[in-house]
């Protein structure tokens, strides 16, 4: 346990810069998500085409591949942000094609009946996503975002393998000081799992508040 408790300072700024690394990166997320399951659900057969090609390319590459791209390549291109930040971008991303697919499906779940009411209220498809289906999908897919929010967390570990300095990397440079993989790793993965636990906890306490009664 020494190995923990005489690096505790170091595991910490880890912990905190994955917190903030998950927490800028579901954000992202969602926004990016929310705008593409409305392109995905939109009357205009091209948006619907790219959106539909955006969460295809996401889901179908891994999350490493495009980081190793954005770290290494994209330099070569003259496009070059700090690490972090990089991260930030790419994990966003990567999750906005699962966030999509899950507040596409809230969108899906709404009676087609009151889109149409909307329709013929004289809403326009925007005013009738914004007033009417977002408010009413967001609110049935809490579950599902709660999850994605859990993947994304689990995903910020790969960032420790293009160089940036959160929990997995701030355990791995102990283990290389200290020669301990076993507390060191096992501590890690607690964190892991706590952070996962609170998600999910907040997510079920979220999802009975707003739950719709039918």
């Amino acid at each position: 346990m020494s190995a923990l408790t005489d690096h505790l300072p170091q595991l910490a700024d880890g912990l905190l810069s994955t917190l903030l690394l998950m927490v800028l990166s579901f954000f992202g997320a969602l926004l990016l998500g929310l705008l593409v399951a409305a392109a995905r659900v939109s009357p205009v057969a091209s948006l619907r085409g790219a959106a539909t090609a955006y969460v295809e390319l996401f889901q179908n590459i891994p999350l490493l591949a495009w980081l190793l791209l954005f770290v290494f390549a994209l330099p070569e291109a003259g496009i070059i942000f700090p690490l972090f930040t990089t991260a930030v971008i790419v994990l966003s991303l990567y999750e906005a094609a699962y966030t999509a697919e899950a507040i596409r499906s809230g969108i899906n779940s709404v009676g087609l009946g009151q889109a149409e009411a909307a329709r013929a209220l004289g809403l326009t498809t925007l005013q009738n996503l914004r007033h009417i289906v977002l408010p009413q999908a967001l609110r049935a897919v809490v579950q599902p975002l709660t999850n994605v929010f859990i993947a994304l967390t689990m995903s910020t570990s790969l960032a420790a393998a293009v160089g940036v300095v959160e929990l997995t990397h701030a355990a791995n440079e102990v283990n290389l000081q200290e020669a301990q993989p076993i507390p060191v790793f096992v501590g890690a993965g607690i964190a892991y799992m706590a952070l996962a636990l609170v998600i999910g906890l907040a997510g079920g306490f979220i999802e009975r508040r707003v739950a719709i009664v039918r």
